[in-house]
């Protein structure tokens, strides 16, 4: 999709809002008797403020947007048309509605919403239809597609979050699948080009610009880290063993043990020393985990304690993408969980921001990244080349990871 053309882009956008529309679905199903009443949690948004917001970013970057056609070098300061629902704005920019203040906005109903939704993709799809055929042209449709199916992970992720019960064709679908375990690849030295290519059709600005890493020898695993692999830890103390945390690591520990009596990953009830056996709630439903399935739920720092307990290490970014562009054929496997990245997120050499400025920019240094892509992803976000990035201290998106030799 990031090289796709008007005809399937058009097909994609409206796959797209119809699967936003399925998952919404769902919330109302389960909150109808509160009104679709949500607590308010720093990693959870009002179903309804995050409905309204997929369709007011694509009225913002393209039914509004007069320089849609420009793609990349668009002035994002430029002056745009009026919404065509006057409180779009004041509802649903997210850059200018405080996270905490959104449970007190006066949305609009379910009914208004839907119809909002439906419009601006007709909308979409008209001066899709009059766009032209190069990247730039298509630029601001295909990021609207990609933000789009973020937000529907999110629904996924955040439904995990409230213990919300799926239909049985989601259920099955976010569901990680077993692995066939296979030992350790040894990468050879190469040189890699980092990065995306500029007219190589869509790129994010944080995947910007292509330069070159010298990369030693590596040995990486094969797929991500196991729930059996992580028992080990758990029944070796690794959740009492200060040593293995980094400081600040053991300082979110402790805050978790004290609210929460936290003592293993998040949603996990139970983890059986003796026996393996894992239960985890999987949305509301608890669930045996399979000792096969990849280890999920876990922060950046459990995941680097775990490392520190195996004598290994997290992969650079490089080493992944390295190991994802060259291994597939010896037995890498990824795209069940996304996986934590030894790496900071920070800037390529060369960054320049594109017109969405709050994408990347304001993240680097604080964030983690993660790679890969998790069995909520729409298979069409999945690229090798992808950054996804989050604070260290976030379990509950559908992360795992794997290691590598020290």
């Amino acid at each position: 999709m990031r090289q796709a053309g008007r005809a399937p882009l058009s097909l994609a956008l409206i796959d797209a809002r119809n699967h936003t529309l399925h998952l919404f679905g769902q919330y109302q199903r389960a909150l109808e008797a509160d009104q679709l009443a949500v607590p308010l949690l720093a990693t959870v948004n009002p179903p309804l403020w995050e409905l309204g917001h997929v369709a007011w970013f694509q009225e913002r970057w393209i039914g509004r947007n007069l320089q849609r056609a420009r793609g990349v070098h668009c002035d994002p300061l430029q002056a745009r048309l009026a919404s065509i629902e006057p409180n779009a704005d004041r509802w649903w920019d997210s850059d200018q509605v405080a996270h905490d203040t959104r449970w007190s906005l006066d949305l609009p109903g379910v009914d208004s919403c839907r119809a909002y939704l439906l419009d601006t993709l007709e909308s979409t799809l008209e001066l899709l239809d009059k766009a032209g055929d190069d990247d730039d042209a298509l630029y601001f449709y295909r990021l609207c597609l990609f933000h789009e199916d973020m937000h529907a992970e999110a629904f996924g992720y955040m439904a995990q979050t409230l213990g919300l019960p799926l239909d049985k064709p989601l259920q099955g679908a976010f569901t990680p699948q077993p692995m066939t375990l296979r030992e350790p690849l040894l990468v050879p030295a190469t040189t890699w080009q980092m990065g995306s290519a500029d007219g190589a059709g869509f790129s994010f600005d944080n995947e910007r610009a292509m330069h070159a890493i010298n990369v030693p020898e590596f040995e990486i695993d094969a797929q991500p880290v196991t729930w059996a692999q992580y028992v080990e830890f758990v029944a070796d103390g690794g959740y009492d063993r200060q040593e293995l945390w980094q400081p600040e690591g053991w300082h979110w520990l402790q805050g978790l043990a004290a609210s929460e009596g936290r003592r293993g990953p998040r949603y996990v009830e139970q983890i059986g020393v003796g026996s393996g056996a894992v239960l985890q709630t999987r949305f509301g439903q608890t669930m045996r985990m399979q000792g096969s399935q990849p280890a999920m739920h876990m922060s950046w720092w459990e995941a680097d304690a775990w490392c520190r307990w195996a004598g290994r290490r997290l992969p650079a970014e490089v080493e992944w993408e390295v190991a994802a562009h060259t291994a597939a054929r010896r037995g890498f496997f990824w795209g069940n969980v996304w996986e934590w990245m030894g790496t900071t997120f920070r800037p390529y050499p060369g960054f320049v921001p594109d017109p969405y400025r709050t994408y990347s920019a304001p993240w680097f240094g604080t964030h983690k990244v993660l790679r890969g892509a998790s069995f909520a992803t729409r298979a069409r976000m999945k690229h090798p080349k992808y950054r996804n990035f989050y604070l260290p201290g976030r379990d509950d998106i559908f992360c795992g990871f794997r290691s590598c030799a020290v």
